[in-house]
């Protein structure tokens, strides 16, 4: 099955270079703000978050009067990144050399007690660094008060750990700290989204926190090796481990995720699934004493392939081979294949890694994210990199269609997310006629309300991915997804309620300018952008049109295939009515002259729309889950589209006046039209909204005129 996404990115390289420092361009970013007293660091996989918070600590502790670091990661593991490191070596003016007795992470102290008891030494001794793992950081703070952590930087790695909620102890004691001590933090995240609705942070304690963004385009456009990244997804029916091989591609090198056993994937039992799998692959011929290395040779060719298994209970053998993956992988020979069930995500790091795939919708988007990570590293063995979803497909026989039906929808909707995050990012202003021309980056928007606040500002500029993930994740954005609900209501409707939820202290006026921010950037990047100077670019280098004779051989023939060449994602009506457009442009604007204001173009309910002409309420409009209705209604039969209705009708949003409101102007439009009312029984799910917002109205009359 072809891509949902597919990005393809300038290796620039921009984003490994160094300055003076020995910083690449995020740790630079994030320098810049070392000032800030409580500091979160979003920024993704591989972009160098570790070294970020080195460089910033060591500036806490010889400039800023700061006494002590303490780093807290989620589990031992990624203490490794946080070992010795010469930054001076690069140009930096200190090194970071935490001492290893208070590298809590190490296998050498084993026992919570013995961790814990280290630690309050460490508050009381005059060691500079201490490394430990979330869980002793919650124990340690359990028998300590919080003004032990005044003149300390406290560092939360994989910050989305964190929760607002009670029951979360790490966000309890993270606010303690934060009211009843002078402690510095840095919060640091490759993604905030959380897989539920319990935010990281209360809005009052978040909006204290200086925020540095650093986003997946800005790091993989500044790559020097990979170039493209593709994000799919593949349905299968039966086991999962009779279609793995589909897709599974032993030439690259690959991770692969198996499904939770508490999932509905999942045959419940992982070690036969994990024989399975190299029982397709291959025949086993060895397994390393040493390092756990499974040597499998290959059915088709006899070629041997090296395995790790992440899936084995035995903690004598997953050691062995943990440790074989941190520190003997030299080269891309290394490993061709490691299969993992909850390991292998957060802060593991093996760049020779081509493909990840994985079974089954993931618990949330911070784990898809994580994972994505891993197949994103920039190395010399790769141009692409690649994530599929392997996910069931609705069956309306299964007892589990629900499920099944639901991580469809959220499998696409987490698909659509990353589409956003892996874009560049534009900047949107109000359009005013006479106004400056827009600049590169830049979209001048008839009509767009601009932030007011700088709460506003903060949002659109560092929370829009955040955000948009609340709302993709929002149950009742789900049920609209498979276009049952009016683009209208979901974004006058549904859309500022989210807002409103999420960012309680915002005014109307507010909410109404992030609603527009949100809506307008989703749609913008949802929507095939035609830029006229690449097409007619590519019509001046054609080597068919250079020896055309025939001017109208070149705008009817010719340019339709070139416009299909450069945007395939055109159908062949598309692409021959933009071409129309290209020649019957005014007098003096033809396709080798200066075109329109801005001289791109935007596709919209199958019309071509010029930027220039762009109002926010033609924006309104348009249903910013249309491509995942249309990614649904190609990538599934129609009777598997018809099962997914059913469910969603069986969860129907209510009716509320907001949306009648909406719809009312509608339903006249379409009696006038159709010169009929809208059938409750029509294929078409927005006529049958149309048909249910009467009964609701006329209810609602009945229920006015009985008092």
């Amino acid at each position: 099955m072809p891509d949902l996404v597919h990005v393809t990115y300038a290796q620039t390289g921009q984003s490994s270079k160094t300055n003076h420092y020995g910083m690449r361009e995020m740790q630079e970013k994030a320098y810049q703000a070392r000032d800030a007293q409580y500091l979160l660091l979003k920024a993704p996989p591989a972009s160098g978050k570790s070294r970020a918070l080195m460089f910033i600590a060591l500036d806490k502790l010889v400039n800023q009067g700061l006494q002590k670091v303490i780093v807290a990661v989620p589990e031992r593991s990624i203490g490794g990144s946080f070992g010795t490191t010469l930054l001076s070596k690069n140009g930096f003016y200190a090194d970071w050399k935490p001492n290893p007795l208070y590298n809590l992470c190490t296998p050498g102290m084993d026992g919570s007690k013995s961790k814990v008891e280290a630690f309050k030494k460490f508050l009381d001794n005059d060691e500079k660094i201490l490394i430990c793992t979330h869980a002793t950081l919650r124990f340690a703070c359990d028998e300590l008060e919080e003004k032990k952590f005044n003149n300390v930087l406290l560092t939360i790695d994989e910050f989305h750990h964190v929760s607002a909620d009670g029951d979360n102890r790490l966000g309890e004691l993270l606010r303690l700290i934060m009211a009843k001590s002078t402690a510095h933090i840095v919060a640091m995240t490759g993604s905030y989204f959380r897989g539920d609705s319990i935010p990281v942070l209360k809005p009052e304690d978040e909006a204290k926190f200086t925020n540095v963004t650093y986003n997946y385009y800005e790091q993989l456009n500044g790559y020097t090796y990979l170039k493209s990244l593709g994000i799919g997804y593949h349905f299968y029916q039966g086991r999962y481990t009779s279609a793995i091989l589909e897709i599974l591609d032993t030439d690259k090198k690959t991770i692969l995720h198996i499904p939770n056993v508490n999932s509905g994937e999942s045959t419940k039992d992982k070690r036969q699934e994990v024989d399975t799998i190299l029982d397709a692959i291959g025949d086993i011929i060895s397994v390393d004493e040493e390092t756990g290395v499974i040597s499998v040779k290959r059915h088709s060719d006899g070629k041997i392939l090296k395995v790790a298994d992440l899936v084995n209970d035995n903690q004598r053998d997953r050691d062995k081979i943990q440790n074989y993956l941190r520190d003997q992988i030299k080269s891309a020979d290394d490993m061709d294949l490691i299969i993992a069930l909850g390991m292998a995500k957060e802060g593991f790091d093996w760049p020779y890694c081509e493909h990840a795939l994985t079974v089954g919708y993931r618990g949330s988007l911070t784990e898809i994210i994580q994972i994505i990570g891993r197949c994103t590293r920039d190395s010399n063995n790769k141009t692409h990199a690649q994530f599929t979803n392997l996910i069931a497909q609705p069956d309306a026989k299964d007892d589990e269609v629900k499920l099944s039906v639901n991580n469809m929808l959220k499998a696409i909707t987490a698909s659509l997310l990353m589409e956003q995050v892996l874009a560049p990012n534009f900047k949107f202003k109000t359009k005013v006629d006479g106004g400056e021309p827009p600049k590169k980056g830049e979209l001048h928007i008839r009509g767009f309300k601009k932030p007011s606040s700088q709460r506003v500002k903060s949002i659109v500029e560092s929370d829009l991915n955040d955000l948009k993930a609340t709302i993709l994740q929002d149950p009742q954005m789900l049920k609209a997804m498979p276009g049952n609900v009016d683009a209208e209501v979901i974004n006058k409707v549904l859309i500022p309620k989210i807002i409103e939820k999420k960012y309680p202290t915002l005014s109307e006026e507010e909410i109404e300018e992030v609603r527009q921010y949100v809506v307008l950037d989703s749609v913008i990047k949802n929507t095939l952008m035609v830029d006229v100077d690449v097409i007619k670019k590519a019509i001046q280098e054609d080597k068919a049109v250079q020896k055309a004779t025939s001017q109208q051989t070149i705008d009817s023939e010719l340019v339709p295939k070139i416009v299909k060449k450069v945007y395939p994602d055109l159908s062949d009506d598309e692409a021959k009515a933009f071409s129309k457009l290209m020649v019957n442009m005014p007098k003096g604007e033809s396709k080798t002259d200066e075109a329109m204001s801005d001289k791109r173009f935007i596709r919209m309910a199958g019309q071509f729309i010029n930027i220039d002409d762009i109002h926010i309420d033609l924006i309104d409009q348009v249903n910013p889950f249309q491509r995942a209705f249309e990614v649904l209604s190609k990538s599934v039969t129609t009777q598997v589209l018809r099962i997914i209705q059913d469910v969603i009708e069986a969860t129907r949003i209510t009716m509320d006046f907001e949306e009648a409101k909406i719809l009312w102007p509608k339903i006249i439009a379409f009696k006038q039209t159709y010169n009929k009312e809208p059938n409750l029984q029509s294929s078409d799910p927005l006529e049958r909204r149309m048909a249910e917002c009467i009964i609701y109205l006329k209810e609602e009359k009945r229920k006015r005129a009985n008092g």
